[in-house]
């Protein structure tokens, strides 16, 4: 199948203006030119009963984070929700109008977590910062309007591999429980040796040059890698995680990245849906001007919906 149409135009608009990648770049000028792209694909402004800016404890300071509630109602199911953007970009902005559809579409509190960014701040920063919002919201989402015993992590590309770190985190500790797990194209292990980033090398948003420099800015040395909190696919079991949905993005070099990590899951036991798209490319959550990737944001609100019941 080929690209959306829509996004193909969008993709040949990008390839007219030849505005450098973001592996090119100094993290500054990449993260400004993340917002700027965002900030025009992002569309209509969803509208939510509540939506605030809180502040969460972490292990070097507070986290930003912001809170949509699509309900003006308590004990809503809540997911902790990290953003994409390598470890190096994004922020609650870039993710704004993405996350409040997807609280729309789910029925549930959405928290995001704007957690510390490399290479400032170089692994474990991002990890530490994603496993403590968990386990403050799932200690004080009662106060949220939440209901804690309802509750899920998800996140997009290397906020995928932030929700997969921090749901194993809470499986190795004893808790928080968590209901399920959202992997949106999920980055789960440091290589590039399998067969998407060879056919997908070129041409997309992400590359595979672009998807080293992301890595070579996160990682302190080349033993963090071997890291389950860098690299949860090398985790040495699966067993016992939440139920997942991993969204797999066909146009994508982290496509068998995301549908490796699906098959330890399923092979480990646990209950897991793998959501291929065949039209999408990497970033697709965030395109919200494209109408087939908000129909999938809607797709995922009701797997979630499900398993927060």
């Amino acid at each position: 199948m080929a690209v959306d149409p829509k996004i193909q135009e969008i993709l040949d608009l990008i390839a007219s203006i030849g505005a450098p990648p973001h592996y090119q770049l100094e993290p500054p000028q990449a993260r400004e030119a993340m917002i700027k792209a965002l900030t025009l694909l992002a569309g209509d402004m969803v509208k939510l009963p509540r939506v605030e800016n809180i502040s969460i404890p972490g292990p070097a300071g507070e986290i930003p984070a912001r809170l949509y509630a699509p309900k003006d109602q308590a004990g809503l199911p809540i997911l902790v929700y990290y953003h994409g953007g390598g470890w190096v970009m994004g922020n609650l902005d870039t993710h704004d109008t993405a996350c409040r559809r997807l609280a729309r579409a789910s029925g549930a509190l959405v928290v995001s977590v704007d957690y510390r960014l490399a290479p400032e701040h170089k692994f474990p920063a991002a990890a530490q910062d994603a496993i403590a919002a968990l386990e403050w919201v799932a200690a004080n989402g009662k106060s949220l309007g939440g209901d804690p015993a309802r509750l899920a992590v998800g996140g997009d590309s290397a906020g995928g591999n932030l929700a997969a770190v921090a749901a194993q985190a809470a499986q190795e500790s004893g808790g928080p429980e968590l209901a399920a797990q959202l992997l949106i194209y999920p980055v789960t292990n440091h290589g590039f040796d399998l067969p998407s980033f060879a056919q997908y090398a070129e041409g997309f948003p992400l590359t595979l040059a672009g998807m080293r420099w992301f890595w070579d800015h996160y990682l302190t040395g080349p033993e963090d890698a071997d890291n389950p909190l860098a690299s949860p696919f090398r985790a040495e079991s699966l067993a016992g995680l939440p139920p997942a949905l991993v969204v797999i993005a066909e146009y994508d070099v982290l496509r068998d990245d995301g549908l490796a990590y699906a098959g330890r899951l399923r092979d480990a036991g646990v209950s897991t849906e793998v959501a291929h798209y065949d039209d999408m490319i990497h970033v697709f959550f965030t395109m919200n001007v494209v109408p087939r990737a908000n129909e999938i944001i809607g797709e995922m609100g009701t797997w979630l919906a499900g398993a927060l019941i």
